[in-house]
């Protein structure tokens, strides 16, 4: 009996040690950039739970901005805003969406460890499923009219305004939906212009939507559905892509490939398409480097065979050369585990020259990494089409020295104003960012 003790806990003890993997030996800084270095994987037979505490906002305490700016608190009492959609007339809308845990999510070791931590972060409550709808009449900086847009949703992410078509992501389908401006809201009932894959599991369950210039196509993200292919690849049909749809008839074509997680999308001045996408886990705490990059049309970006262009995850099986050998690497890297989600240019912006030309980065934070990384907002400035430099901290604070999160940052979006409004899921806020 005793040898029988000893020897579970034994194992108990090498499977905790084993889960070592994902410190980092690198600076954070080293993570970030055009040509990030990769180091060897690191093998961990259980992954790291390093997850932040989290904490609601105490009285008066706000994150901190960047030097020259100023935040405040545009509208509070949400329920787990995640996404951020500005009208033409200034409303602001809000998903408040929270996907919960179905029965798939606990498969394995690593599904028990993201329910647990989907639980410590809240995130396992009932889904608001309603998008909001956000006013400042005052001209203050603070929404004084809230109320409900669109209710009955199935987890909404992602929203587009083409004309009088308003367009939401739903976690399953892409819907359309009569838009009068200056409504409050929407009463009539929508359309499903495409089914988009769900499911049981629907691992990576964010669907993000935006519109081209003209209006004649839409473009929505559609994560994997596991980390590195571990659920079967039967389950990952058209999955670890971005689409392309057509609102008209809701016909898609795969418009690019092997991207993990793609969540923000963008716009740059000279039209390109950009994405921000989460990378995988349990290679240790300095890979993958998550990323931005710009989308070229039939591109293949690797996931899941292998990683930052032709990198092979040996985890993978079966193998694919082939495939591997038409992955390109993404543009910019932008932090190891940060859960880099919201992205948008800063065109329109009012914060002053640095923060002029380039993208706004919101990072939901790492969960699995020590020491913790993300759990912020970050500049990246662009020369023309390229970022030209490091990230620079635009709103900080979101975690305490001691490992307490206040807050988790999404979505993020300029008003009209020029402002920077930032959506912080679990602190259930959103915040302004303004020119001093």
């Amino acid at each position: 009996m005793r040898n029988s003790k000893f020897l579970l806990l034994a194992g108990v003890a090498a499977l905790a040690l084993a889960g070592c993997g994902n410190n980092s030996h690198l600076p954070r800084s080293a993570s970030y950039g055009p040509n990030p270095p990769l180091p060897a994987p690191e093998k961990s037979l259980i992954p790291e739970d390093n997850t932040a505490t989290i904490k609601t906002w105490p009285a008066g305490v706000t994150p901190t901005a960047a030097k020259g700016l100023a935040v405040n608190a545009f509208a509070e009492k949400l329920d787990h805003p995640r996404w951020i959609y500005v009208l033409p007339n200034g409303d602001v809308l809000v998903a408040e969406t929270n996907k919960g845990t179905s029965w798939a999510d606990t498969m394995g070791y690593g599904g028990y460890v993201e329910s647990l931590v989907r639980r410590i972060e809240g995130l396992s409550t009932k889904s608001a499923n309603r998008i909001t709808l956000l006013r400042d009449t005052k001209g203050a900086g603070v929404a004084d009219v809230k109320t409900v847009f669109l209710s009955g949703l199935n987890a909404p992410f992602g929203m587009a305004l083409v004309g009088n078509t308003f367009y939401v992501a739903d976690t399953d389908a892409l819907l359309a939906f009569p838009y009068h401006t200056g409504e409050t809201h929407i009463a009539e009932a929508g359309r499903k212009v495409t089914d988009l894959p769900g499911g049981d599991i629907d691992h990576h369950w964010t669907k993000n939507v935006i519109a081209n210039a003209d209006g004649s196509k839409l473009y929505v993200t559609v994560g994997s559905n596991s980390n590195a292919g571990e659920n079967g690849l039967d389950v990952e049909k058209e999955r670890a892509a971005i689409w392309e749809v057509d609102p008209k008839t809701g016909a898609h074509r795969i418009f690019a490939s092997g991207i993990r997680n793609p969540n923000g999308l963008g716009w740059s001045p000279g039209g390109k398409l950009w994405t921000a996408v989460n990378e995988r886990d349990e290679m240790g705490g300095d890979l993958v480097p998550d990323y931005m990059t710009s989308v070229k049309d039939g591109a293949f970006y690797g996931w899941p065979w292998s990683y930052y262009g032709q990198h092979v995850d040996n985890r993978v099986t079966p193998a694919n050369p082939q495939m591997v050998a038409k992955a390109i690497p993404p543009d910019y890297a932008l932090g190891t585990h940060t859960a880099s989600l919201g992205l948008a240019f800063a065109q329109g912006a009012k914060l002053g020259a640095d923060f002029s030309s380039g993208v706004f980065i919101g990072q939901h934070g790492s969960w699995n990494r020590k020491p913790r990384n993300g759990y912020d907002v970050v500049f990246v400035p662009f020369k023309g089409e390229t970022p030209s430099g490091p990230p620079v901290d635009v709103l900080t604070g979101f975690l305490t020295s001691d490992g307490v999160a206040y807050g988790r940052p999404v979505g993020v979006a300029i008003d009209k104003a020029g402002d920077l409004l930032v959506a912080d899921d679990t602190g259930n806020v959103i915040w302004r960012v303004t020119r001093q």
